[in-house]
């Protein structure tokens, strides 16, 4: 167990993730370096933000 970054959460990260937490999971090693310090829920709202606010990961 560990406790998110973002929102102090602990959480389990070896459970099962959905399309947008792994999307997430890629940006936070790929752009925001804090890789495996984020709970699935935080991942996943990252995601869906970049989908609707920066469309230059979008291609």
């Amino acid at each position: 167990m560990r406790n998110c970054s973002i929102c102090t959460k602990e959480y389990d990260e070896t459970s099962e993730r959905s399309d947008y937490a792994q999307a997430g999971e890629w940006l936070a090693g790929e752009v925001w370096d804090d890789a495996g310090t984020l709970c699935p829920q935080c991942l996943e709202n990252r995601a869906r933000l970049v989908m609707m606010y920066c469309p230059e990961y979008m291609s």
